[in-house]
């Protein structure tokens, strides 16, 4: 099969209900639909095995939808000495420069450095960092004089500036990048379903998971999964699934919150990024510009609780502004705030009772269960394929399955076979804008804009609907196209046309239409401050 064939009607919700309930074995079952566990399917079903996916919610509704957008190394983890990850994070990050060129790009970073031994120090560091990438290197480390610092980012605070540094990482978009992986891994076969929520887990006579109970969140059917192996990849919520199979186990994850201020692209101009290297938590923070706008984030909160839909602390709000405040000319204040998201880090739980999260490794932990549920747990999303990679071989171990060997480092993601390279807001949609566009030009009116101030048009969401198993109105505004993460109140003004074509594709009525509109004007209020 061709990688850039879409298999017609096989990424739909109602194909994957048929197969759920047909199938009497699968090979590979995963619970969780983020980064982490679309990953492993696309891993899983290359290999040639039979592969089922279930999510609660809607793929990348979690963490995978609430990054800084970055792939990259982590030059933070190699200031801790983190070596084997970060050399790791290089080379994934090259292989998804290769494999998804639609969704992932090189960018320019730049340090303003106000001392000159602190321009020397992180010249150092990111010199290595160059060097760790070898052959999957994407640029030069270099000294900036301060002529070249202001004019790679305009608008940065010129006083006590000495120089900067410039270094180059890796970004994406990464909700977009979740659907096509979703689509990718159905044509190689796999069956997933969003809206699916595991409610027990199934053992066989002997005490060995054997399947799990799956709940269509829309119908209220209950389907029986069988499955030689089944993978818990649900991010922050691995003890939920985990408590399913052992009431009684020690946590193994303790969630650990990351705040995003969306903000106009005027704050900062020019085409690098701006990174701050030492903030008063010990963090890095970074101004990435994304979509036209401007990535402000991010935090790092320890939480006791988690829910999916995390919501920023007053103090993360005042940390991110006063911070990027101290180095742009026009500070940001909190009118200027366009969209505020929260994501959540699966960490590990600390076991000697300290607080701090930002020391913890990045790096992901596989556990198998004595019933042989597998976990993986830990990891970022420029090392999901190969958490996928070790994640399937671990349950091809467990199952005891015949070995297929990985295929994943020269597969390339739904999208990527590009023959002309599309420009503005069609990009991320890779080989699927053209066809994208013809549905504008064969069914009538789809080619009006959502709203008059950004370019999207009705056919995004017929095909959001049609091809990328969109069922709300926040699934389409949210990760489809990104509108409620760049500027939340233009989603609620588009929210009415949406509904209307949702409802329209769907075959919902009225009531439908209200329940959402209602739903998902109460959400997006969350992403405004003063609304929160």
């Amino acid at each position: 099969m061709q990688e850039n064939t879409i298999l017609q009607h096989t990424f739909s919700r109602n194909v994957s209900l048929g197969q759920l309930s047909q199938n009497s074995l699968w090979d590979i079952a995963i619970i969780g639909g983020g980064a982490t566990g679309l990953g492993i399917a696309v891993d899983a079903a290359s290999r040639g095995y039979k592969t089922l996916l279930v999510e609660q919610a809607d793929f990348a509704k979690g963490t995978s939808s609430r990054s800084t957008k970055l792939v990259h190394g982590g030059v933070r983890y190699l200031a801790q000495g983190d070596i084997k990850l970060v050399y790791g994070a290089l080379r994934e990050r090259g292989i998804i420069f290769k494999n998804a060129p639609h969704l992932a790009h090189a960018q320019s970073f730049v340090i303003p450095c106000y001392t000159w031994f602190a321009q020397l120090k992180f010249l150092i560091g990111l010199k290595i960092y160059d060097w760790m990438a070898g052959k999957y290197r994407i640029g030069r480390s270099s000294l900036l004089s301060k002529k070249e610092v202001t004019t790679r980012i305009q608008g940065v605070k010129v006083k006590h500036l000495k120089g900067g540094i410039e270094y180059y990482d890796g970004q994406f978009d990464d909700a977009r990048l979740a659907i096509n992986l979703a689509q990718t891994a159905s044509q190689f076969g796999a069956t997933l379903l969003n809206y699916a929520k595991v409610v027990s887990l199934n053992k066989d006579d002997k005490g060995k998971t054997n399947g799990f109970t799956v709940l269509d969140q829309e119908s209220g059917e209950a389907y029986k999964v069988k499955a030689k192996v089944v993978i818990n990849a649900t991010g922050v919520f691995v003890d939920e699934i985990l408590t399913l199979e052992q009431p009684k186990h020690q946590a193994l994850v303790r969630p650990s919150q990351g705040v995003h201020i969306v903000i106009e692209r005027s704050f900062l101009q020019g085409k690098s990024a701006l990174m701050i290297p030492e903030t008063s938590d010990g963090r890095v923070l970074f101004g990435v510009p994304w979509h036209n706008k401007l990535v402000l984030g991010t935090t790092d909160t320890p939480l006791n609780q988690h829910s999916l839909e995390p919501r920023a602390l007053e103090q993360e709000i005042d940390f991110i502004l006063k911070t990027a405040g101290e180095y742009l000319d026009n500070r940001p204040t909190r009118k200027d705030a366009l969209s505020i998201f929260a994501g959540l880090r699966p960490l590990a739980a600390p076991k000697d009772g300290k607080e701090s999260t930002k020391e913890i490794s990045r790096d992901h932990k596989l556990l198998v269960s004595d019933s042989g549920l597998i976990t993986i747990t830990g990891g970022k999303w420029t090392t999901y394929r190969k958490m996928a990679e070790d994640t399937v071989n671990q349950a091809i171990k467990t199952a005891n399955i015949a070995f297929q060997p990985c295929k994943t480092v020269d597969i390339r993601i739904h999208g990527a076979d590009i023959s002309n390279h599309e420009q503005g807001h069609w990009t991320v949609y890779g080989s699927d804008a053209e066809k994208i566009k013809s549905l504008i030009s064969e069914e009538n009116g789809l080619g009006e804009k959502l709203h008059v101030n950004y370019p999207h048009v009705k056919a995004e969401v017929v095909w959001a609907i049609r091809e990328e198993m969109a069922r709300t109105i926040e699934d389409v505004l949210a990760r489809r196209i990104r509108m409620l993460f760049l500027d939340a109140k233009a989603a609620i003004e588009m929210a009415p046309t949406v509904a209307q074509i949702m409802a329209s594709e769907l075959g919902k009525d009225a009531n439908w239409i209200k329940e959402q509109l209602m739903e998902f004007d109460t959400l997006a209020k969350g992403y405004l401050i003063g609304l929160q």
